[in-house]
């Protein structure tokens, strides 16, 4: 009988993820997600976190819940006040019509501002509600779906994708969207939280854009990845 390429390619990634998972483990330990949030508050701090960095994100956030006592005051506001109130996080003329507009259809579908109806969707019905709102892509979903409400879902953001590219956890072909439900369906259960956050790690201290610190790679041996600069030592 015949092998299925597709198949087998999925095996082998599913292998190396794994062992990829388990040395970021044996390094870097399983790191905990900041302070978890209710999964509206999720949501709306993932949209103030696009584009800009974690310091900005807090901050408008913060200004965000000082300035208006309940999500209610926040959808029924002044759009341009709710703008200003944000505008550290940048974006914050689409950011702020998005967040007022995802609590409005929030509302509306459930009567009162509360995720809690997702619980009880399929996992993909729950991030395809997500994703219908304006300024939600997969990446906020599954970040609101995971590390709010437990639902395995698994964010893919820059660094994931990169690294994910590199090291031949995915078909080089795929984009990122469809990276998000790849690396959930290969990903050892248990390890999305862990997972995600030690891949954004590598992205960002070893495996960057422009510069690749292979030499001090602790996963250098099984990398796959063409243009190593292994004397680039951090």
């Amino acid at each position: 009988m015949a092998i299925d390429p597709t198949a087998e390619l999925t095996a082998i990634h599913r292998q190396r993820l794994d062992q990829v998972h388990q040395r970021l483990l044996k390094v870097w330990g399983a790191p905990e997600w900041r302070e978890p949030l209710a999964p509206v508050a999720e949501l709306v701090s993932t949209i103030l976190s696009q584009n800009t960095n974690d310091i900005n994100r807090d901050k408008a956030f913060m200004s965000l819940t000082e300035r208006f006592p309940t999500w209610e005051a926040v959808r029924d506001c002044d759009t341009e006040e709710l703008i200003e109130t944000i505008r550290v996080a940048g974006l914050a003329n689409q950011k702020g019509p998005h967040i007022q507009e995802a609590l409005q259809k929030i509302t509306a579908h459930s009567g009162e501002i509360s995720l809690d109806f997702l619980r009880s969707m399929p996992r993909d019905d729950a991030r395809n509600w997500l994703t219908e709102l304006k300024g939600v892509g997969p990446k906020t979903a599954a970040i609101v779906l995971l590390f709010s409400m437990g639902i395995p879902a698994f964010p893919v953001d820059t660094h994931i994708f990169r690294v994910s590219g590199r090291l031949g956890l995915r078909p080089g072909n795929l984009d990122r969207e469809k990276t998000h439900t790849y690396l959930e369906a290969i990903a050892p259960d248990g390890s999305f939280e862990a997972l995600h956050l030690n891949l954004i790690r590598l992205g960002r201290e070893l495996c960057q854009a422009r510069k690749v610190f292979c030499g001090s790679c602790f996963l250098s041996d099984i990398c796959p990845y063409d243009d190593k600069i292994l004397q680039n030592v951090k």
